[in-house]
């Protein structure tokens, strides 16, 4: 990552969930600093990543939501004994910034505001998409939202907000923080919320395994969990913000 660095050894492999991209675009550079190394990130949304482990891609270090981890786990694919719990993100809305914010408060006011959007985001492969997609039957306006929705399989959906391609997104509240641009209307009402917990662990067999684990340490520092506060994330253990 760091062009400047001379590394003293081969290159540690990161496999990572889409949401940890500014998080630890701030953080990897000051690990590979400290231990002298070189590190590669490669994102992803986690329906994604699973299917090319499955396919045999390897890396050093996995960071997913945890149910996503859990079927590694049972596949063998991680050192369970590793694990770690990281952050906790859930999901938001996001507007253009500088734009009136839609009242979203409550289960009555959130239905509104997606009925009263002229285009709305989400992904069709990211969790939160995957999801939303689920909740917009379940509130009986799925017609109504797919025949204006704006739908890409992964990266940051909020980046359609801040082009003018769509009115309003929704996607974990730290990928939607990571889009200049766009504002933060908050996070979705708490009986329609999702709180996922996002996980490290070492790939079995990992070949920088040293270093993979020296670097999940630090993404346990009381250091990293306050850049992750900042990003979005609320802490294991903690209640919603």
């Amino acid at each position: 990552m760091s062009d400047h660095m001379q590394p003293s050894g081969a290159t540690v492999k990161v496999f990572s969930s889409n949401s940890m991209q500014a998080s630890l675009g701030e953080l990897l550079p000051q690990f590979e600093r400290a231990h002298h190394c070189k590190l590669s990130v490669e994102f992803d949304t986690a329906q994604l990543t699973m299917e090319r482990i499955n396919r045999g891609e390897v890396a050093d270090l996995l960071i997913v939501n945890a149910s996503t981890m859990d079927q590694l786990e049972a596949l063998r694919k991680t050192v369970a004994s590793s694990r770690r719990g990281l952050a906790v993100s859930t999901i938001g809305v996001a507007v253009l910034q500088g734009a009136p914010k839609p009242d979203i408060g409550t289960a009555a006011t959130f239905k509104r505001a997606l009925l009263n959007a002229k285009s709305i985001a989400y992904t069709s492969a990211g969790a939160s998409g995957i999801y939303f997609a689920d909740l917009i039957e379940r509130l009986g306006i799925g017609e109504q939202v797919r025949g204006k929705a704006r739908i890409q399989p992964g990266g940051l959906i909020g980046e359609l907000v801040a082009s003018g391609d769509a009115e309003m997104a929704i996607q974990q509240i730290p990928e939607l923080r990571a889009v200049p641009g766009i504002q933060l209307v908050g996070p979705l009402p708490g009986e329609y919320q999702v709180r996922s917990l996002i996980t490290g662990s070492l790939f079995a067999g990992a070949r920088q395994a040293q270093k993979a684990q020296a670097l999940l340490d630090f993404l346990g520092t009381p250091h990293a969990a306050s850049v992750l506060k900042a990003k979005g994330y609320d802490l294991p253990g903690s209640g919603p913000t």
